[in-house]
């Protein structure tokens, strides 16, 4: 008993130290300008991603460097977009001046797969991990065809445009990290696709509120209306039993994916089974999480706190020392 007890702590113990205090991951890369660009990305992941970022922290270190680039490049092309939008809602930026710099990120990224060094952080880390691992330029491509959807749609009919939506902001990503986790099985790609499209529909359930506040809501508009809820009512942060029962059902239908993602762990790398089975384990308690709050979404957001985080990491070992 107190084996089984000590194990899961000796996970824990590493995964809380190297997240707060662990700088080998990065300090053991020789050139300086590479080294700095690893702590841009990590950075900008510990800040954004937290709960991915503490999964991660299970990876070997080239693992964990490479992951750290790939979403930081994700982030960039996100915040470009976001940005400007913003400029463009002050009037301190032409709309049309948005797709000119979006053309020139692609372009760079272009430059980057190419084998050319570009003065940015992001694609130094990017350039690096390309000579490891092979990352299909069309991810990236699609990703901003994604994020780009933000500029102009505002509403989504039926939830095979919003599936769509997801595939491209966040399935795609899937695809990019798991060439830096390994499969012994191209079927674990499609596993990563659906584990894309459970987070995506987390966050979008998560961020209702945040969501309204930019004009924009994701729930799908056939299925608002089927539970009897109008769009002044998601302004209104009208909570009741209709408001109730279309939470729930979205958040099953989230749950579903989650489900349907899980047997694609056991076919990545031995290496990278904690950390996905991790990552997963802890947003989808985000949906737990809603229901908790009494599906309070619009002015509270849903999170787990650090120790929940780490909580999770003994039920993952005594469920793969079972199997």
């Amino acid at each position: 008993m107190n084996y089984i007890l000590k194990l899961p702590y000796a996970l824990i113990r590493p995964v809380y130290e190297r997240t707060h205090f662990h700088t080998a991951v990065i300090d053991e890369i020789s050139r300086d300008e590479l080294r700095q660009a690893y702590r841009h990305c990590r950075q900008i992941t510990r800040e954004y991603a937290k709960t991915f970022y503490m999964a991660t922290r299970l990876l070997p270190n080239k693992k964990q460097r490479s992951i750290f680039a790939i979403y930081a490049m994700c982030r960039h092309i996100d915040d470009l977009v976001d940005e400007a939008e913003d400029l463009v809602l002050q009037k301190k930026l032409d709309s049309r001046q948005i797709p000119v710099m979006l053309d020139q990120w692609k372009s760079h990224l272009i430059r980057t797969y190419n084998g050319e060094q570009i003065d940015h952080p992001v694609l130094t880390a990017l350039s690096d991990v390309l000579k490891e691992y092979n990352l299909p330029i069309e991810l990236p491509f699609q990703l901003m065809d994604g994020v780009c959807m933000d500029l102009t749609k505002k509403r989504y009919e039926t939830f095979e445009e919003l599936y769509e939506y997801s595939y491209k902001v966040a399935s795609v990503v899937g695809l990019m990290v798991s060439e830096v986790f390994g499969y012994d099985d191209e079927k674990a790609l499609d596993h990563a696709v659906q584990l894309g499209i459970a987070m995506q529909l987390t966050n979008i359930l998560r961020d209702v509120g945040e969501d309204l506040k930019r004009g924009r809501i994701y729930l799908p508009q056939d299925e608002l209306r089927k539970f009897g809820i109008s769009e002044q009512d998601l302004f209104d942060h009208k909570i009741d039993d209709k408001f109730r029962d279309f939470m729930e059902f979205q958040i099953q239908r989230a749950e579903q994916y989650y489900s349907d993602a899980d047997p694609g762990i056991p076919m990545l790398s031995s290496d990278s089974h904690y950390p996905v089975a991790m990552a997963r384990l802890n947003y989808s308690k985000i949906l737990q999480r809603i229901r908790d709050n009494d599906y309070q979404v619009f002015t509270h957001r849903a999170f787990l706190s650090t120790t929940e985080k780490l909580s999770i990491i003994p039920r993952i070992w005594w469920k793969k020392r079972r199997t």
